[in-house]
């Protein structure tokens, strides 16, 4: 093993990151996000939201009475964070994006972002799907978040613990 594939401290974490084949594994297994804006006194808040990942972009759905829409619209840069937790990936991984929010209002696109929603949460019913798209649909005010990301931090524990002196994880290990 050479020196620089040794961790000997947790000091320097920027060589653990995701292969791009990792990172497209988590962006499709994973269905949220925690989703970050400023409010008015530029104070940074988050919630937890559904997503899915199209066009190189976030795609989420809020409806306007949500205090995140007025405040995306006042300042449009926003960040998420997707972990893996709670995917059928056996190790910590973690995408962090900043972006630029787009809020989308018209039927079309709502009604795309409904069916896509619903079928990425419900994958294995088609009647359970398009009846979670009508319910989306019903609900006045909804809106479309488009994130167009431009900044993006990885990890990966995988390489981390591989060579640590605390030894590989038990994930690791199988």
């Amino acid at each position: 093993m050479s020196e620089k594939d040794y961790v000997d401290n947790y000091e320097d974490m920027t060589s653990f990151t995701l292969t791009e084949e990792q990172e497209a594994s988590l962006l499709d297994k994973q269905t949220e996000c925690s989703f970050m804006w400023t409010n008015s006194k530029g104070e940074p808040i988050g919630v937890i939201m559904n997503y899915v990942w199209r066009k190189e972009r976030f795609w989420l759905t809020a409806t306007r009475n949500r205090a995140r829409v007025p405040a995306i619209e006042a300042r449009p840069r926003v960040a998420l964070t997707i972990s893996s937790r709670g995917t059928t990936i056996p190790l910590c991984q973690a995408l962090t994006y900043k972006g630029t929010a787009i809020l989308h209002d018209d039927a079309e696109t709502n009604q795309w972002m409904n069916t896509e929603l619903a079928n990425v949460l419900r994958p294995h019913d088609a009647s359970q799907a398009a009846a979670f798209a009508e319910f989306l649909g019903a609900s006045e005010g909804r809106v479309v978040i488009e994130v167009v990301p431009d900044m993006k931090i990885s990890f990966n524990t995988e390489p981390l613990f591989k060579n640590s002196p605390a030894g590989p994880s038990p994930s690791y290990l199988g």
